[in-house]
């Protein structure tokens, strides 16, 4: 499937998920300067430690491997983009958390877990970044999803 079909997909399954969701919970926590549930100085400090820690994976601009929807020989996945051109936007904001701090599972990643090198306000600041490079349709999109999926 082509790149741009698949970013149709998305963007068309974030429309109608937005309009069926019930209002984002981080809504009333937004940041007056981003408009979203985290700051700049948090982008700002997520900088750095993606560029220190992910990117060597996920690509400098948080782009992913150049087929991170194709499935290695192994039956792992590769990193995907995490600039909204992939499906980071159907994780919540716990999840991505988790997924961060505990690594993949082996059967389906190679994302080691970081939980003993960043501490959980680097996992928001690092988050913080990669969803600064995300459209508002997409980062809206997350945010009903974010708010219909609780944790377990």
């Amino acid at each position: 499937m082509r790149r741009s079909t698949l970013l149709a997909l998305i963007l068309f399954a974030a429309v109608v998920l937005a309009a069926c969701g019930d209002p984002p919970r981080e809504a009333e926590h937004r940041d007056g300067e981003t408009g979203r549930w985290y700051t700049v100085e948090q982008v700002l400090q997520g900088s750095p430690v993606f560029a220190e820690h992910c990117a060597v994976c996920h690509g400098a601009r948080a782009e992913g491997a150049e087929e991170w929807f194709r499935r290695l020989p192994d039956g792992r996945w590769p990193p995907p983009a995490l600039n909204g051109t992939a499906h980071a936007w159907h994780h919540p904001l716990w999840q991505l958390r988790q997924h961060i701090r505990d690594g993949s599972d082996p059967r389906h990643g190679n994302m080691p877990a970081f939980e003993s090198v960043l501490t959980e306000a680097e996992i928001d600041a690092v988050i913080a970044w990669f969803q600064s490079h995300w459209p508002n349709e997409i980062y809206e999109a997350w945010l009903v999803y974010d708010a219909n999926t609780p944790e377990p």
